[in-house]
């Protein structure tokens, strides 16, 4: 297993304090939104400007070393799971954000009828529905 400051200097990356402590933040789990990165930033770090967190993730979604999702109606949202191609399901009750491996084999893992031209390396899909805890709430309401 890679260290944060090897995978950062093996993508071309400088090794920075922000830089480590997003990607450990990241690589603890889930789909955060840029608030939410920064506010766990902050309990590893001393100070650290939201827009600087910002900016280290745009670097690592460049780097492919974190991915940049986007549901509809969303804030944009990050994760660690990078460079895999793998899809999303979002609950449409609280928003919460599961992973969905690939959809069939090999990425881009979906055929377009027409690719005009170009050369497809990834398709992103979400999925959209209700989580189990949004499912219950909806059949507790629907009953009382």
């Amino acid at each position: 297993m890679s260290t944060g400051e090897e995978l950062l200097r093996a993508h071309g990356l400088r090794v920075t304090r922000p830089r480590l402590a997003v990607l450990e933040v990241l690589n603890a789990g889930g789909h955060l939104e840029v608030d939410e990165v920064a506010r766990r930033v902050r309990t590893r770090l001393d100070s650290v400007s939201t827009q600087a967190v910002y900016d280290v993730l745009g670097a690592l979604s460049r780097a492919g070393l974190a991915r940049r999702i986007e549901p509809a109606g969303s804030p944009a949202r990050f994760e660690a799971r990078a460079g895999d191609n793998h899809h999303h399901i979002v609950c449409r009750g609280c928003g919460e954000v599961a992973d969905v491996d690939c959809a069939t084999g090999e990425p881009p893992c979906l055929t377009p009828s027409s690719t005009h031209g170009f050369s497809v390396d990834e398709a992103e899909v979400t999925f959209w529905g209700l989580c189990p805890s949004c499912q219950t709430r909806r059949t507790a309401d629907t009953v009382a």
